[in-house]
């Protein structure tokens, strides 16, 4: 099934994104028997089952109106990307300076592919990560997935 771009959705939901208060983190399709459209969203102070439902039935009409399927009927989602999201923007990155993270990497760094530690640069090109007492620099084109570490007590 064939599905207008994740841009041209994005771009079109953002008004109304911005209305309710939410980001939209990125936008995924799926096809097979039962084609879906996922938006996930993200805001201060995390993404509730509430928030998921308002924005769901704030894009309802302006997505029928985009047709963002070329008139094949799917179910569309809207959900947070969950407790270990991946940082996908830059602002994802930057907003997490000085918060601890889990950093997949796509190759081997010193014998190891998963670091946690502080999140203590970021400039588009290159993280640093404070991992006990060593600081270890990394090219993002190096890493696979970063992510807040999920801390318990």
């Amino acid at each position: 099934m064939k599905f207008l771009s994740a841009e041209t959705i994005m771009e079109k939901l953002a008004p109304v994104a911005e209305e309710q208060g939410v980001r939209i983190c990125s936008v995924e399709f799926s096809g097979g028997d039962d084609p879906a459209l996922t938006v996930y969203i993200d805001k201060e102070g995390g993404v509730d089952l509430d928030t998921c439902e308002r924005f769901h039935n704030a894009i309802d009409a302006p997505l029928d109106e985009l047709d963002p399927s070329f008139g094949q009927p799917y179910t569309l989602n809207v959900s947070s990307l969950g407790a270990d999201r991946p940082f996908l923007t830059e602002e994802d990155f930057l907003s997490h300076i000085g918060r601890q993270v889990e950093v997949k990497l796509k190759a081997p760094v010193k014998g190891k592919k998963f670091y946690e530690g502080e999140l203590v640069f970021y400039d588009g090109k290159i993280m640093r990560l404070k991992a006990g007492k060593e600081t270890l620099t990394f090219e993002m084109s190096a890493v696979k997935k970063t992510s807040e570490a999920i801390l318990f007590d």
